[in-house]
């Protein structure tokens, strides 16, 4: 049986909901809405088992710390998701919060607010930075783990309404489709 692709997206309040819900059907995948929220509301076991009810994929879940500093509901749920033999994390949208004082974790790639794929990282509005570290608090339980796509982004659905959901969510989507291209022969979409 071929396990699920899975796109984790770290961000859940009700703007990112709306982007990312746009944003999977755009790309012919679908959303689990019910992993939205800020924080996450729901356990990564749950998340996982919605993933295994879905009907195709890939399937989209946001998972959203709400600022909480350590390991707060969204990185325990994008944890036991990563880490979860049930299923194929495909990659990791990860979006940038301003931190100041943020180790970071380094991208494959991001999405400016404009559409554009660069080799370096963004900042919450979407505009590019010089380095390849990309801050937000549900980022840090990625570090050490198996090394798969992670691109950046700013806030979905956000960005100056760049990324309005009524526009269809297009810097989400150029996300989500630059993850699903990087991960084209390690699975089928």
């Amino acid at each position: 049986m071929n396990k699920p692709g899975v796109i984790l997206v770290t961000d859940g309040d009700s703007m990112a909901k709306k982007a990312v819900e746009a944003a999977a059907a755009n790309i012919g995948g679908r959303c689990i809405s019910a992993s939205a929220g800020n924080p996450t509301g729901l356990t990564g076991a749950e998340i996982v088992e919605r993933i295994l009810q879905a009907p195709y994929d890939p399937v989209v879940i946001m998972v959203d710390d709400r600022g909480e500093k350590g390991a707060g509901s969204g990185e325990k749920a994008l944890a036991h998701i990563a880490r979860s033999d049930k299923v194929d994390l495909l990659g990791v949208v990860a979006v940038s919060s301003n931190g100041k004082d943020c180790r970071g974790i380094d991208v494959s790639c991001s999405v400016t607010s404009d559409g554009d794929i660069i080799e370096s990282s963004v900042d919450k509005s979407g505009t590019e930075l010089s380095s390849n570290s990309i801050c937000g608090d549900t980022l840090s339980v990625l570090r050490g783990m198996k090394s798969m796509t992670i691109v950046g982004m700013g806030d979905p659905g956000k960005m100056d309404f760049k990324d309005d959901a009524e526009k269809g969510a297009p810097v989400t989507t150029k996300a989500l489709e630059e993850i699903v291209k990087r991960s084209k022969g390690k699975h089928q979409v």
